[in-house]
């Protein structure tokens, strides 16, 4: 079974607005990335207890922490990065949910990737290890800019880490992107999928368009990951107004159409979803 969550700040920036609007399209899991404006590790505990609360209200909860662990450049100190990642550890235990969505470091500009590979790969493991220890999986994305923004760099991390507590958030759009092929990074990467983000990218346009609209292949991909025994989330990050480095920006109504395009390819390939 998979199950459907969404990126909710691509709604609204109100978490009222944006877990209404979920429900309104039988969506009943959140990637908590922000609520008012705010990153999910600045929020204060008052606004975490009520976003809690607004959850169970509704009967819903999350697919991952939508963490910015990573988003920083390889050569930044990563000791204040790792006290970082010790927020999003402990608000995995507040909304018990043991996954965090993580990034493997910018290149600094003007170097390149190999530069940077050995200090990634050491962040990457200490981080696995403590998540490991803590009953996390970290859901390791690829994105435009930073060292995994390829197929073949996200499974070095993933076979140099080598450990249960990292997997691989695919998003199909990202590797569009950066020019990746979506059939190489797919076959590569495929058993390593935990985490599904659900992006879809025209790449003659070069703008994000609503899934099955692009090339990312989503409703093959999402087919070939349930045939294989995939259960885990699929994670509306549709971008359709905005796409930034950091966020995403949809608004209700083209919301909806992302969702509904989804749960239509989803139906086409006989795919059940929750």
């Amino acid at each position: 079974m998979i199950y459907l969550s969404a990126f909710a700040d691509e709604i609204s920036p109100d978490p009222t607005e944006q877990l209404d609007t979920l429900l309104m399209h039988s969506i009943r899991f959140v990637e908590f990335r922000s609520i008012f404006g705010i990153n999910v590790l600045d929020l204060t505990d008052e606004q975490h207890e009520q976003f809690r609360s607004l959850l169970k209200e509704r009967g819903m909860g999350l697919s991952a922490i939508g963490s910015p662990i990573g988003k920083i450049k390889a050569d930044e100190p990563f000791e204040p990065h790792l006290e970082r990642y010790e927020i999003a550890l402990k608000l995995c235990d507040f909304y018990e949910c043991p996954r965090i969505r993580v990034f493997s470091y910018y290149i600094p500009q003007g170097s390149s990737p190999a530069d940077h590979r050995d200090e990634v790969l050491r962040r990457m493991a200490a981080k696995a290890e403590i998540a490991q220890q803590r009953g996390v999986t970290l859901m390791l994305e690829n994105e435009k800019g930073i060292y995994g923004d390829t197929a073949d760099r996200v499974k070095e991390i993933l076979d140099a880490v080598h450990s249960p507590a990292l997997a691989h958030a695919f998003d199909p759009a990202n590797y569009l992107e950066v020019g990746q092929p979506i059939d190489k990074a797919w076959t590569m990467l495929r058993d390593r999928v935990a985490h599904f983000h659900v992006k879809d990218y025209d790449t003659k346009l070069k703008k994000n368009v609503p899934a099955g609209e692009g090339e990312g292949e989503i409703p093959r991909l999402i087919a070939d990951a349930v045939s294989r025994g995939f259960e885990g989330y699929c994670v509306l990050e549709p971008h359709l107004l905005v796409a930034e480095a950091s966020t995403g920006f949809t608004g209700p109504e083209r919301f909806g159409d992302a969702a509904v395009a989804l749960q239509t390819c989803l139906s086409r390939e006989g795919v059940t979803y929750a």
